[in-house]
């Protein structure tokens, strides 16, 4: 089923290049390589048919044209076997009105989960697998987010978290504190000997 291309016994970290992997999904057939060029924003959760998880999945689904407009594809993953993904997601059509549209990955051997140092490989099950990747258009593993398996994630913090990743993509600026789009940002500290008061925290006209 799973087929890594790579794998780590320690946990990855931010720069790194995020473990390919080719797997069953239910969009069908699914690498991540072949999502190169686009953002992804790569999440587990332990199990299908749990509450915390399934309240996050929905509301991706709700939001999932805002991450589309990101130019950013949604990847969901846990150790479930595929035919329990399809289950879960009439479920979740069912009882919360949504179309679970984004692909979500079986992973029974929990390879994908330890390649990419989710759970350890003395672990016998997958109940710290709630992490959150994403993962640049070259593959790079910009940033982490790890929740215990009884706090759910924020929807709205993964996609300000996505803005402000693309906001300083290739530029020479910084977010400040709960930055959100349209806010000012902030500039290198300029460490000049006849630099200004703000020296070391400088924010940079609005746009």
């Amino acid at each position: 089923m799973d087929d890594v291309t790579m794998s780590t016994a320690e946990p990855l970290r931010i720069g790194d290049s995020a473990p390919d992997f080719q797997a069953r999904s239910t969009q069908g057939d699914f690498q991540l390589s072949a999502l190169r060029g686009e953002w992804v924003v790569f999440f587990s959760h332990p199990a299908d048919f749990t509450p915390v998880c399934s309240t996050e999945f929905a509301a991706l689904a709700r939001r999932q044209a805002e991450f589309d407009a990101l130019g950013c594809r949604l990847v969901g993953l846990s150790v479930d076997s595929l035919y329990a993904h399809l289950a879960w997601v009439r479920a979740l059509r069912e009882l919360f009105d949504v179309e679970i549209a984004f692909p979500i990955i079986e992973d029974p051997s929990m390879a994908v989960g330890r390649a990419y140092g989710m759970i350890s490989d003395a672990a016998a099950d997958s109940m710290t697998m709630r992490s959150t990747f994403f993962i640049d258009p070259d593959g790079i593993i910009r940033a982490i987010t790890c929740y215990p398996h009884n706090v759910g994630r924020s929807v709205e913090e993964m996609l300000r978290l996505l803005r402000a990743l693309q906001q300083v993509d290739g530029a020479d600026v910084l977010t400040p504190e709960g930055w959100n789009e349209g806010k000012p940002v902030l500039l290198p500290a300029d460490e000049q000997a006849d630099a200004g008061s703000d020296w070391f925290c400088r924010f940079a006209d609005r746009p």
